[in-house]
Formats: structure tokens, sequence, C-alpha cells
């Protein structure tokens, strides 16, 4: 659940509660025309916050005052968890799942939750710690995509298959920001009636936004005075927000000049896209009881440095030196991009997570002792990425779990512990290589290359592996850069039209070995 700053509620004119109870009322015959004029099935989402709590509960008072014989349409309610959500907020959304399936039982609702998950090659400490991507930023925001929409729209891509249509229904609202306004404006001019609005990212689907002109206030006023139909207590979704607000209060609004606590924000603990994770520091500051979060957020606060070069590759994720215009205090400069986070980061980061699972898992209250922050399933795909995609056949991964668990690690994919090649030959390559990293990383790829092929009938496509682990690793840091700078150099002078630059450049050698520099792998193979 994520709340954005709120923007400006002065130009929004204010209800009393007579005029909410009338909006309330209006809402509530809109909805059941809506759900009753066709066979389209419904998909609610909810995130537990207030915003989706209001919506919720607006449809289901709504289809609970039809007859039985009119309830008969689906609705489906649907929740993305991350896997890296503010534990203390996926506890109380996972829960509340549970009590609307028994609520929609003992009441006869045609209510149907769905706990959405991401696919475990898309999820956080997959990308992060398995293929070393750094954390999100906002020129490489990675994480929306994978843990929150594309589970979503793949739950409602599958409903449109079996159905032709589904109408969305989401607790949006304008006055959550102005770039929600702006964007649910827009929506507007395409709408097909009143708050119903097609989505050009999703075929066949109509999304509607009961509350989209509601104020943070009325939502909370509506939370306070209408009970929760499926048994959940609003008070506590309250309480919630008051403990993830910096001084600890969040008043009831009663006029404009009263703040509300629309400015807590409940999303991912490992967010790096906001300058603080300031719900869980006021959730520690504020209860004693949620001090055991406090490792999580030390993980958090560590991932998120401005500066985090000297963690990752020189290289981009498939090998190659990419080269960009960096502003650095006014001065301009061409540069490395840097690439993902190196062997040593991405076990660092392994040990961390399951450091604090353990830690967390002694501390936290008895409702949140078996908290998992990084699953096995998560685990065992680190592991097949560390071994097949880089070619790291020490096999840390194990290792790393049993010094820190003090239990084995047990892999869920059927032969993941046979190998040819394990820590013993990974040893002896280190001690060969004598510390030349690349040459390690070279010889580390053509081995574990030629293994993945050694079983084939017909290894086709074995020299073009073994080349692309000459073409990204073979050059040390400095000659691949100084190779970087070659090319674009001579792109340059070619686009220019300089003959002279391109034959200065191409006479030469794009780098250059003196002749009294000590012999290393990189100059071995690319001498003059």
């Amino acid at each position: 659940m994520t709340i954005a700053n709120q923007p400006d509620q002065k130009n929004q004119p204010a209800r009393n509660v007579a005029e909410l109870v009338q909006e309330i009322e209006l809402l509530t015959a809109e909805i059941q025309e809506l759900y009753c004029s066709d066979a389209i099935p419904w998909c609610v989402g909810y995130s537990g916050g207030k915003d989706s709590t209001a919506t919720l509960q607006l449809v289901w008072n709504a289809i609970a005052s039809l007859p039985l014989e009119k309830r008969n349409k689906k609705i489906h309610i649907m929740t993305t968890d991350t896997q890296v959500e503010n534990p203390f907020v996926s506890t109380w959304v996972c829960n509340s799942l549970e009590q609307m399936k028994i609520a929609a039982e003992q009441q006869k609702m045609p209510v149907e939750p769905h706990l959405l998950h991401p696919a475990v090659k898309d999820t956080f400490w997959v990308n992060l710690i398995g293929k070393g991507y750094p954390a999100p930023r906002m020129r490489f925001r990675w994480c929306t995509e994978r843990l929150k929409i594309q589970p979503a729209n793949n739950f409602i891509r599958s409903m449109v298959r079996d159905n032709g249509e589904v109408i969305l229904v989401l607790g949006m609202r304008k006055t959550e920001s102005t770039k929600r306004a702006i964007i649910m404006e827009k929506h507007e001019e395409r709408r097909v009636r009143d708050r119903l609005s097609p989505r050009s990212s999703l075929i066949n689907s109509l999304v509607y936004t009961p509350i989209e002109d509601w104020r943070t206030d009325e939502v909370w006023l509506y939370l306070m005075q209408w009970q929760n139909p499926w048994g959940y207590s609003n008070k506590d979704l309250f309480t919630m927000y008051r403990g993830a607000t910096a001084d600890n209060e969040c008043p009831l609004v009663v006029d404009t000049s009263t703040p509300s606590c629309g400015d807590s924000r409940f999303g991912c603990w490992v967010c790096t896209m906001v300058s603080k994770d300031k719900s869980m520091e006021a959730m520690i500051q504020n209860d004693e009881e949620k001090e055991w979060m406090q490792p999580l957020l030390d993980i958090r606060n560590d991932l998120d440095v401005q500066d985090d070069r000297d963690k990752r590759d020189f290289r981009r994720i498939w090998g190659e030196v990419q080269l960009f215009e960096r502003n650095h205090n006014g001065e301009l400069s061409v540069e490395p991009i840097p690439g993902p986070y190196t062997k040593y980061w991405r076990e660092h980061w392994l040990r961390r997570v399951l450091e604090a699972q353990t830690q967390v898992r002694c501390t936290a209250p008895e409702n949140m002792r078996d908290i998992t922050l990084i699953t096995t399933e998560e685990l065992s795909e680190i592991r097949r990425i560390w071994l097949e995609e880089k070619h790291e056949f020490d096999d840390s991964l194990p290792r790393i779990y049993a010094e820190v668990t003090g239990e084995s690690f047990i892999d869920i994919r059927p032969g993941a512990d046979y190998s040819l090649l394990g820590s013993d030959e990974w040893n002896v390559l280190e001690e060969i290589c004598d510390g030349d990293a690349m040459h390690l990383e070279l010889m580390a790829k053509l081995l574990d290359t030629e293994r993945q092929f050694r079983k084939m009938a017909r290894r086709v496509g074995i020299y073009d592996a073994l080349e692309k682990c000459f073409k990204s690793s073979s050059r040390s840091q400095d000659e691949a850069i100084k190779n970087a700078h070659f090319k674009r150099d001579l792109k340059d002078a070619v686009g220019k039209g300089d003959v002279d630059k391109v034959k200065q450049l191409t006479l030469g050698d794009a780098v250059d070995v003196e002749d009294d520099k000590p012999m290393s792998w990189g100059n071995f193979k690319f001498k003059k």
C-alpha cells in the first residue's frame, strides 16, 4: 500500500456529513446498477490501505444490499504481495483476506480474495542478489514493473481470456497527488460513463473509480462511521496509520486547517525510491513492540547510497563496457556506466538478509516469528543464476546459508547439488591466477561453459559461447575501458568525416602495452 503526499485540498469543496451520506447513497445505487447491468466480472484492487479499504467497503455493502438471486456475478479481490512489504502491513493484509473468505461464506457474498505474487525470477532479491541489479533509482526503477504491475496484469489478462472483459474497481483519488490527478483527468477524456474509463495497457478492461473525488478526511470519516462489513477493525487501521506518522498523531479532520495522516507511506521495506522509510522509522520510534524491525531498516539504509560505483562491476550485465558523459560537480567526464553488484557484494547482501531473518525470528512477537524475508524458492533461483549464468562454481550460497543459520541448505531443484566443479576447483584456480581477478573470471567461465556443453550430443554453439567469454572477460579493467574509448572516438570520427582522426586511431593499437609492463592475461592475449 502506498500513500503519496497529499496536494493542497483547499480547492477541493468540503462536504458535511449529510452531504457525504447522500454521496454514499448515490454511489451505492450506482454500484448496484453497474453490477447488475451485465455479466462482466469485477476485480477490486485491495492493498489494505485506507483508500482501497473504503472502496471495497462501498462495493461490499452495496452488493450485500441486493437480494441473493441478484448476487450472481463474481467479485475478485486482488492483492499483490511483493514479498518485501512492510512485515506488519503484510500480516495485516493477509489476515484481512482470510477474514474476507470467512465473512463472504457466512454472508453468501460472491467475493473471492486472491493473493498475487511476482514470479520467482522477478522477485526483488533474485534480481538484486542473484543478477546483481543495483538498488532501484529513478533512472533505473526496475522493481515496480516486476513486483507489482506484472502480477496484477497477468491476473487481469487471465480474467479477460476466460470472460472476454473485466471491470477493475480501484481506490484512486485525484487528491492523492497532482500527478495522479493529471493521469485520471487524461483517462476521463475516453470515458464510457461516469467514473468508468478504458485502459490502453489492458485490452478489454474498464476501470471504475468510485471515490475519485473524495478528500482524505472524507475517506477517514467514512471508515470511522461505517462498520467494516467483513469484520475487520477500521479503528485498528487508523491506529496503524497513526503509528506510521513521525509525530504519532493522526487526528480526525474537522476543518481544512487540521492535518490528516495521508502523508504516511506504507510500501516495500527495501524501497530506495524515497529518501527515508518514514513509516517504518516512525513505527520503530513510536512502539517498542516494533523495534524488532530495526535490522530491516538497517539493510534498507545501507542499500540507499547515492554513489555505489565501488560495489559494482565496470561492465554492464552483458559484459560490455558502456560509456556515458557524467557531470560531476560541474566537470564533464566520459566514464563507464556501472553495472551489476560484484560477486563480493552480492554475497554480502545475501548474508545481511539471512542474518536479519535469523535475528527477527528470535526477537519478533510470537505472531511474527515465522517471518520470511527471502524464500527457499528465491534462494534456489539465486544459486542457479550464480552457477549457470555467472559461472561461479564455488557455489557459495549453501556455505553462506549454513554459516548464518546453522542449518544445511536444501535446494528444491532436482539434481541441483550435482556438479563436476566445486569450491576445491575454484580454490585451485584462485591460486593459479594469483590475484588476477579477470584471469580468474575468464578461466571460470571457460571451464564452466565447457561443462555445460559436456553432455550434449551435438555441441552446437560452444565456440560462440567460448568466444563470448573472451569478449567479456579477457581484458583488464583499464584495458577494457581504453578499448571502449577507442571505439567511441573512432565512431565519432567516422560520423564527423574526420579522415585524419580515423587514420590516427586505426594505424595504432586500441590499447598500448608498454614493454616493461608486468605480464598479465590481458596483455598476453592482446600484445602488440
